[in-house]
């Protein structure tokens, strides 16, 4: 069976291709408010696929929603947009009103949950996630700016001082205002991830998102999972369900 899966989130549009769980292709594109627009671009390639099923993980609301559907409709193919759940596979989700819940968080804890396992899940991306997962119960989770948002939040707030992009990479003392900011940001959220870890070291670290390779180095202690597409994981895993 070959499928499409896509991730569209709030700035990034995602899409694999895969066949008996193999990933034949993959893509990721900034689609500026119009991912509908990006996805009639490659329409003509996804028909050449042989496709035989579409899942969609949208963040995008409904009317958003409603332009993707009529685009994919030109392929001719069952297609199934994933809900958040209270209770799906057995997982139980932690919010009160579910719809609360960013589909994309809930998938890769979908993804990952199992009887008597603990995770620390950390997806780094457009915001830095944090959501903690007790066998198949969400108990709940953290949503934090990530490096990016927090650097230009100081330039658009603090009057008369530039702050160039600049690697974030380490966390030792900055000894000039662009590495002072950088390093700065980049301690905050590493020690917000340790001090959460420190409260539980039962949990399994996960990351996940763009920049987990980065938060990587900087957790070694806790030997962390970097799983690049967990969510993809976790749209197979509801569709399969």
């Amino acid at each position: 069976m070959r499928c499409l899966w896509l991730d569209i989130g709030n700035t990034r549009l995602k899409y694999w291709i895969t066949e008996n769980g193999e990933t034949l292709d993959h893509f990721a594109e900034l689609h500026l408010q119009s991912p509908a627009d990006v996805l009639l671009g490659l329409i003509q390639y996804f028909k050449r696929q042989n496709l035989n099923c579409i899942g969609i993980s949208s963040v995008l609301d409904q009317r958003n929603n409603q332009h993707i559907e009529r685009t994919l409709q030109h392929l001719k193919c069952p297609m199934h947009f994933v809900q958040v759940h209270q209770q799906y596979k057995k997982f139980i989700c932690g919010y009160e009103d579910v719809s609360q819940l960013g589909i994309d968080r809930w998938l890769q804890m979908l993804a990952i949950a199992e009887p008597n396992k603990n995770y620390c899940i950390v997806g780094c991306g457009t915001a830095l996630t944090i959501d903690l997962v007790e066998g198949m119960q969400h108990l709940g989770g953290y949503i934090l700016p990530n490096l990016y948002l927090q650097r230009d939040a100081l330039i658009q707030n603090t009057k008369g001082i530039k702050i160039p992009d600049s690697a974030f990479s380490i966390l030792a003392p900055g000894h000039n205002t662009v590495d002072c900011v950088h390093h700065g940001i980049l301690l905050g959220l590493v020690s917000s991830i340790e001090k959460i870890m420190q409260q539980d070291q039962t949990k399994q670290l996960v990351l996940t998102g763009g920049d987990a390779p980065l938060f990587a180095n900087h957790l070694s202690t806790y030997n962390p999972q970097v799983v690049p597409d967990l969510l993809l994981k976790g749209l197979q895993t509801y569709i399969d369900y």
